[in-house]
């Protein structure tokens, strides 16, 4: 696991605080939980990244880098949280 640090604001820590203490929980577990949650991932599971290149097998199309936002959108879902086949 990787340590990053971040910068928030004061009232969202209070918030975060608050959170760690009703839920008798660390900072960074409620932190990785809503991370997970934002970005419509499975809680644990680590996500498959593909090379973005290579969508076919046989190179991908030649102009995957103008259309890289629908691609990753398809592959991994919409910015509303939702992702391909969860309804």
């Amino acid at each position: 696991m990787r340590r990053i640090t971040i910068s928030l604001p004061d009232d969202l820590v209070v918030a975060l605080e608050r959170e760690t203490r009703l839920r008798h929980s660390s900072v960074s577990a409620i932190a990785r939980e809503a991370i997970e949650q934002r970005l419509g991932l499975p809680a644990g599971v680590p996500r498959d990244l593909a090379f973005v290149g290579i969508i076919d097998g046989e190179g991908g199309p030649s102009n995957i880098a103008e259309h890289l936002d629908e691609y990753l959108a398809t592959t991994w879902g919409t910015d509303d949280g939702e992702t391909p086949g969860n309804a």
